[in-house]
């Protein structure tokens, strides 16, 4: 006979935008919860990264509201030198299985079901069928789920004998070795900052990017108020920017004379963005590679040639080639975020996955009526081409010119450790520092026109 078990949501995946939705519903609601996940493990994609992952952006606004990831303090040495710390991976695996079992188990309003997959209403696991009624709604914390590039094949043909691995099994890597990385996003940038930290020669490398990425500037992105003229002065460059540019192209240029854009290549005009961050010194050191392939995706390695898009190269069997090229994050169409039966998380706000599903939390928990939820919560598109930039940037301001004329949202909005930048506004304004209400007064002053011509930027392309 199958089981049956019951709670007010059933919530599918137990990744970081799972546990943040999870963590707020139990701080704002009396709410029960069923958390059912295929991994064994709470964290989601953490429990598959490479071993070298790390955040790209601070600690400090990544995780759920009610538990700290790290530190104010910042990094002595290395790339990150003088801002704030990124947790690596034992440390984010160690920090959401806290979450599970020192904050959401210990209130015996939330079961766990790990290596369970879910269809239609049933987990299936090592113990057989389990069906799991939600009172309430069934809450989708897979719609925009990580791909690893060691959890599926390669898009492109492998013949035998030729090296090929996922940057999961460096390990296999021999310093004598040439590597060809193949990606333009992240986890290639990571493996290649990883295999020349660790003494790999650059021109030992060569490097496919289908395309070229703007990158913003982790200097640009601090989230404490020791960074307060840094952060805010770059976010009143970017809306002067959106005020004054002429067109998109014009916009980038702008974004990346005020240091807020970086790309590899100043001779190649970037046609990615993702939301990836990096420093300066990261960025000056993949600059070394120098040995760059842009003939396209990769279509097939044979064991003396590498076939592209748009041409071939040379290879052998002797070159460990390293697979950096899964999506990612998939860009998937923007749906209403709350349904009769359903929650499907989805960014609220640019390239926060985990703010965001802590916020849809805060709504579900304190508004009753859908519609008005769904007004607070339209979808920010996850970017892909530069031009989403600005698609993203509009869409975030539409939802924070709503927030502003709710209070209760406001004021969670304000409190949220997962959106730091808001309350180091706050803390300007309360303490009326000259030098820093100028700066928000810059930033305020050039809102509106700069939304404006963002929007007649888009309508042009």
């Amino acid at each position: 006979m199958t089981q049956e078990y019951e709670a007010d949501y059933v919530i599918v995946g137990a990744g970081a935008t799972a546990l943040a939705f999870a963590d707020t519903m139990l701080s704002e609601s009396d709410a029960s919860m069923i958390i059912v996940d295929r991994r064994d493990a709470p964290g989601g994609h953490w429990n598959a990264c490479y071993p070298f992952v790390r955040l790209h952006g601070p600690s400090l606004n990544y995780g759920v509201n009610s538990r700290e990831l790290g530190t104010e303090e910042t990094d002595a040495a290395g790339f990150n030198a003088g801002l704030h710390q990124l947790a690596a991976g034992p440390d984010i695996r160690a920090y959401f299985h806290a979450v599970m079992n020192e904050r959401l188990l210990p209130s015996a309003r939330v079961r766990y079901l790990p290596a369970h997959k879910y269809t239609n209403g049933v987990a299936t696991g090592p113990s057989g069928a389990i069906r799991l009624k939600a009172r309430k709604k069934v809450v989708d914390a897979t719609y925009t789920g990580t791909q690893l590039p060691n959890e599926q094949p390669p898009p492109f043909t492998v013949a035998p004998g030729v090296r090929c691995v996922p940057p999961h099994a460096l390990e296999q890597a021999d310093a004598t070795a040439r590597y060809v990385i193949i990606g333009a996003g992240k986890t290639a940038m990571d493996t290649v900052v990883w295999l020349i930290t660790n003494g790999v020669a650059p021109d030992h490398i060569t490097w496919i990017r289908p395309r070229d990425a703007w990158i913003l500037s982790r200097e640009t992105v601090q989230p404490s108020y020791a960074f307060f003229a840094a952060t805010y002065s770059a976010l009143v460059a970017e809306i002067e920017a959106a005020r004054d540019a002429e067109t998109a192209a014009d916009l980038y240029l702008r974004l990346e004379q005020a240091g807020l854009w970086r790309r590899l290549d100043p001779t190649v005009m970037p046609d990615m963005y993702r939301c990836a961050i990096a420093s300066a010194g990261e960025v000056a050191l993949l600059r070394q590679v120098a040995n760059v392939v842009r003939k396209g995706r990769v279509k097939a390695i044979g064991r003396a040639r590498i076939t592209l898009d748009a041409g071939e190269i040379e290879t052998s069997p002797d070159v460990l080639h390293i697979n950096c090229s899964a999506d990612g994050i998939p860009r998937q169409p923007p749906r209403p975020v709350f349904a009769a039966d359903r929650i499907t998380l989805q960014y609220v706000r640019r390239c926060s996955p985990t703010f965001s599903a802590a916020f849809i939390a805060f709504l579900e928990a304190t508004i009753a009526d859908d519609d008005a939820k769904n007004a607070l919560s339209a979808p920010v598109p996850i970017p892909d081409a530069p031009i989403d930039w600005l698609t993203s940037r509009l869409a975030e301001a539409r939802n924070r010119y709503l927030w502003q004329k709710s209070p209760g949202v406001l004021d969670w909005v304000a409190r949220s450790r997962l959106d730091r930048f808001s309350a180091m506004a706050a803390r300007a304004i309360s303490e009326n520092d000259p030098a820093h209400t100028s700066i928000l007064a810059r930033y305020s002053a050039a809102m509106k026109p700069g939304l404006a011509n963002l929007t007649r930027l888009l309508e042009a392309t």
